[in-house]
């Protein structure tokens, strides 16, 4: 008996050492076939354009193919719970957004996914930062201005969103609640619909990130008057930012990065971290992403977790304390 309960154990530790050994050489030889990049939104807009400028390179980098596969719906859920259900070997990562990681979680009494629990994060890609527009019929020429005649008309006047529960929506909130302003929200379903609404005065101003408000402004549909950005943007170099105008609090952008699922060794994790930022820090794709209104980052993935913490005190306690909810 003595003897056959130690040939088990034996067999147990060499079956034990084995499945070591082949996951560590699964993690050694990564990736070794394709690799899908779940999109949570529909083809052609910026999250889309984001992991498609960078899948092709990274392809030829891994030596794999990566497969961009928009998956939209549930406010980015549908994707989210697709990732967190994936086998965790790094063949499956997801384009994830504030939405995503940050918003979701406050926005609902009940979800469907565990951002921090599901989801694990490899790399901040890049940031969409939100704009101050308003119609260049409206007269008004600075934040200043815009402050002024919101309170002097507090609660008649409207301002547009992406949509509720969009970083296009919360930055207008954290400005409200920075400068002491009554307007009302009015959603739309995508940010150029609302644009176009602005920029027809139907309703007087919104938040807008680069990438999907370039062509208004450089149009002169819209007027820019702040970008919610520490520094200004390069494409609009006359534009200030809002701590310029002397409302420091006021920061937000739409942050893209890339998550996989919860769980995957640490080892893949780093390959994938390095692969990536590696592509991002090519200076062909990195003009690419500024061109459309991106600000590239491909930043490590302990320092994207950080961010990721920082960004769910802040807006968390926004959407409490203003009771916003999708529920």
């Amino acid at each position: 008996m003595t003897f056959f309960k130690k040939a088990c154990s034996a067999g147990l530790l060499a079956v034990s050492a084995l499945g070591i050994s082949v996951a560590y050489a699964s993690s050694e030889n990564y990736p070794e076939k394709q690799v899908r990049w779940i999109v949570p939104y529909p083809a052609g807009g910026g999250s889309d354009f984001l992991a498609r400028t960078i899948a092709q390179p990274l392809s030829e980098k891994i030596g794999q193919t990566v497969l961009v596969d928009n998956k939209p719906g549930g406010n980015t859920a549908i994707a989210a719970v697709d990732t967190a259900r994936a086998t965790a070997d790094g063949y499956t990562v997801l384009s994830a957004d504030n939405g995503t990681m940050v918003f979701n979680s406050a926005l609902y009494k009940k979800l469907s996914y565990d951002p921090i629990q599901d989801l694990e994060p490899v790399t901040l890609m890049g940031k969409f930062p939100m704009i101050l527009v308003v119609s260049p019929q409206s007269n008004i020429n600075s934040v200043d201005e815009f402050i002024k005649n919101v309170k002097d008309n507090a609660g008649k006047l409207n301002y547009g969103s992406a949509g509720a529960g969009s970083p296009h929506h919360l930055a207008m909130e954290l400005l409200k609640v920075e400068a002491g302003i009554d307007i009302v929200h009015v959603p739309y379903r995508g940010a150029a619909p609302s644009l176009s609404d602005v920029a027809g005065g139907q309703v007087q101003a919104m938040m807008v990130d680069l990438a999907a408000g370039a062509g208004f402004i450089k149009g002169g549909r819209v007027k820019a008057l702040a970008v919610a950005n520490g520094v200004r943007l390069a494409q609009l170099p006359d534009v200030p930012t809002f701590a310029e105008a002397g409302y420091e609090g006021v920061e937000a952008a739409a942050l893209v990065g890339m998550v996989t699922t919860e769980g995957t060794p640490k080892e893949i994790i780093s390959t994938l971290n390095k692969k990536v930022v590696d592509v991002i820090n090519e200076p062909a794709v990195k003009q690419k992403m500024i061109d459309f209104g991106i600000e590239p980052v491909g930043n490590t993935a302990e320092e994207y977790s950080e961010l990721l913490e920082k960004e769910r005190e802040r807006w968390h306690k926004l959407i409490s304390d203003l009771n916003i909810t999708l529920d």
